[in-house]
């Protein structure tokens, strides 16, 4: 296993919504394409995600950090999700911050 991928995006609200409409509509958008991976054997959606102060988190896991990235890339590259994701790779101990999208 190559370890622990955490997705962040930013907390920012989505422009044009009705009121009283959810700000984060993208972030059940990010669960369900996650989901599909999983189902597709390409990740594995290690925990739920959570608020922490200013981003919202993802959390996979994976077979190699070239999977976990991809996945990530494609998170950061969906339609109404915000721009200036990245990630934050977990492995032996290190961490490693990589801004999203990977081209």
């Amino acid at each position: 296993m190559a370890g622990i991928v955490e997705i962040h995006v930013p907390l920012v609200p989505t422009p044009g919504l009705e009121p009283g409409a959810d700000a984060f509509p993208w972030i059940d958008q990010v669960d369900d394409f996650l989901v599909d991976l999983e189902d597709e054997g390409a990740v594995e959606v290690h925990d739920d995600g959570e608020e922490l102060g200013d981003v919202y988190v993802f959390y996979i896991a994976g077979e190699t950090e070239v999977s976990l990235l991809t996945a990530a890339s494609r998170v950061a590259t969906l339609d109404g999700v915000p721009n200036g994701v990245f990630a934050i790779i977990s492995g032996d101990g290190t961490e490693r911050r990589i801004d999203l999208p990977v081209v």
